[in-house]
């Protein structure tokens, strides 16, 4: 996982002029943007080794980005939200310091909503498409099975609800038809194992973020890997 990470940077073209990221681990009750100019770090974990309270990300903010953006969110009939204390959470940090380790691309984070509803969230993506076209990498940082008790466990049961999911999920995200698409996106909750994948959906709606950004932009998995024995996908659009 790592290594994909970290090969993620040179893989898109052209380098994008900022970050829009949707993380999994901060929920507000409208869409809200982190505007600081120079974000700090939200330690937003607990029991870890010491030495991981002591990671830096020195990355600028893009205020003008979160300007444009509350804009996009307005002209849908969105109403959002600014945060300029927040820090930039361990769902950004950690996987940027792999993807652009240099810090040299500056971040804007955005919340999910509290309802954890699909489809607002890919309303709110259909909302911020023309970033993209501005130069505006939007990433969900979340994960594509989070079931942390039985991700501890080794369980075939486990692995087989994770194997199935899975493979609804890259048939789902790669659909050629975006009215399909979306339509698998919206009830994600039939899907083969969706509960015991996710008992609680927040690491899978930052995926509904990018999914509406991308438009008629079919997606494609380009990560799968068993994580302790459970199947995990990463995907682009576009």
């Amino acid at each position: 996982m790592a290594d994909y990470l970290r090969g993620i940077g040179e893989s898109i073209h052209p380098r994008p002029r900022a970050l829009l990221v949707v993380s999994a681990h901060w929920e507000t009750p409208k869409p809200t943007l982190n505007d600081a100019s120079h974000p700090p770090l939200l330690f937003d974990y607990y029991g870890f080794p010491e030495h991981t309270y002591r990671l830096t990300y020195p990355v600028s903010g893009a205020p003008d980005v979160a300007d444009r953006a509350a804009t996009l969110l307005a002209d849908a009939g969105l109403e959002s939200a600014r945060d300029s204390a927040r820090g930039l959470d361990h769902g950004v940090f950690v996987p940027f310091k792999l993807i652009y380790p240099r810090a040299d691309i500056p971040i804007v984070q955005l919340s999910l909503l509290q309802n954890l509803d699909p489809a607002a969230h890919l309303a709110v993506g259909r909302a911020l498409a023309p970033l993209r076209g501005e130069g505006v990498l939007i990433v969900g940082s979340g994960m594509s099975y989070h079931n942390l008790r039985a991700f501890m466990v080794d369980d075939d049961r486990a692995g087989d609800a994770a194997e199935r999911f899975d493979r609804w999920l890259d048939e789902a995200v790669t659909c050629p038809d975006l009215a399909e698409r979306e339509r698998q996106l919206l009830n994600w909750k039939r899907a083969p194992a969706a509960r015991l994948c996710h008992p609680r959906e927040e690491h899978l709606i930052p995926l509904m973020v990018a999914a509406g950004a991308a438009g008629t932009d079919r997606g494609r998995r380009t990560y799968n890997q068993k994580v302790l024995g459970k199947a995990i996908s990463g995907f682009q659009f576009g």
